[in-house]
């Protein structure tokens, strides 16, 4: 097996893990669809937007639930931009913890906001270093003279 072909296995069984362990669904595939010569950058593009509006959004949640009085439609305004985002390129997991974080903000609750702010952050940094190890096999695979296997 020469180095493209292992590099296009790597890809494959690396794409095919971050569904399998639900980092990523459906809507991942859709924007890969939207990627074509004239676009060859668009995935890495609509994900690097969505690690900028992530920061921001952490730091913004983190700002909102130190407050004496927490404003919770503010945090609510704040999780369900992250909850749209994170949906938007597919980070599935992101997403689910998004769902049950506008609960407890409905709720008041700020223990399960803080606990729900941990977790939003820890599937974050999850998903954003596999979206970037993935980004840099494929990056290795055209750089080998490969192609991204569609």
């Amino acid at each position: 097996m020469d180095g493209v072909a292992q590099l296009q296995k790597q890809l494959v069984d690396f794409t095919d893990s971050l569904f399998q362990e639900g980092f990523l669904d459906e809507q991942f595939n859709q924007l890969q669809q939207l990627q074509d010569e004239s676009n060859p950058d668009f995935v890495v593009e609509v994900v690097s937007l969505f690690f900028e509006d992530s920061e921001r959004l952490l730091n913004e949640l983190a700002k909102a639930l130190e407050q004496k009085t927490i404003d919770f439609r503010k945090v609510d305004a704040h999780v369900h931009q992250f909850k749209g985002s994170s949906s938007s390129i597919g980070a599935q997991r992101v997403q689910k913890v998004c769902i049950a974080f506008r609960n407890y903000c409905e709720e008041q609750n700020i223990e399960g906001c803080l606990k729900c702010l941990q977790q939003v952050k820890l599937e974050y940094s999850l998903v954003k270093n596999k979206l970037e190890t993935l980004f840099k096999i494929e990056k290795q695979l055209i750089a080998a003279g490969g192609s991204i296997p569609t």
